[in-house]
This record gives structure tokens, sequence and C-alpha cells, in this order.
């Protein structure tokens, strides 16, 4: 199984006061037990990246970038991919949806992934299957 792995998932799996880490933490442990490919792109690490060293400092990223990202199959958006996604949250027209959340779309599609580790409702809303 193929699951696309969301920054909201993985912000959660790292800062123990965030509101969704036991059952984020739970998640990723089920994981990282089973059978599964760990499906993320570019700007989700990206995004992740900032986030983590923003709130909680180098080290969190650190361990992020040294622990977490190696376990990952990463998807590399490409020039013409950006400028779809750029399209796309464009067309939307809605403040929360971001370039970030249109391009992870993207690659779920590409990719005929159905199911998401997020804690982001606009996976839902697009027709994705969300776990936990």
């Amino acid at each position: 199984m193929t699951l696309f792995v969301d920054t909201s998932a993985f912000y959660a799996v790292v800062d123990h006061d965030d509101e969704n880490h036991v059952r984020a933490a739970r998640s990723w442990n089920d994981l990282l037990d089973g059978n599964t490919t760990l499906l993320t792109n570019n700007y989700v690490l990206l995004e992740t990246s900032a986030l983590l060293q923003h709130r909680l400092g180098p080290a969190a990223l650190r361990a992020f970038q040294q622990e977490v990202v190696p376990l990952l199959t990463v998807d590399w958006i490409s020039q013409q991919r950006h400028q779809a996604g750029v399209e796309a949250v464009l067309a939307a027209a809605r403040r929360k949806l971001s370039l970030v959340d249109c391009i992870s779309f993207q690659t779920m599609r590409q990719y005929g992934v159905q199911q998401t580790f997020c804690f982001d409702q606009h996976f839902r809303q697009q027709g994705f299957e969300t776990i936990p």
C-alpha cells in the first residue's frame, strides 16, 4: 500500500505539544511496522522543514531530515506541475487552500494514491481518505 504524508502529519508526529501528537505518533508507528510506502513531495518537505525550524528549532529539523526523510519516497515537482498547481490554487480562490495542498493533490492523483496521513480537511474535501 502507498500512502501520501502531509505536513500536518509530519508536524504532529514531531511536536509532542501538538494537539494531534498522540494519534499521529500511534499512526506513524503503525505505518512503520507495516508494509507501507510513504509518499510525499518536495513541497511538503520544504513546508515541513520551514515549520519545524521556525517553531521547534534546528534540532527538530535535523532529526526530521536524518530520521524521517530517508524513509520516504519523494515526488520531485517539475516546473510544469508547479504551474498547474498555481493555476489550481488561483482557480479555487480559497484563502486557506495552499499551493502545497494543490500540488499534493496532483501527486496523489498521479500516483493513484487514495489515502493520506494528515490532519488537513482539504484532502477529505478532495475525495481522499484520511488517516487517522
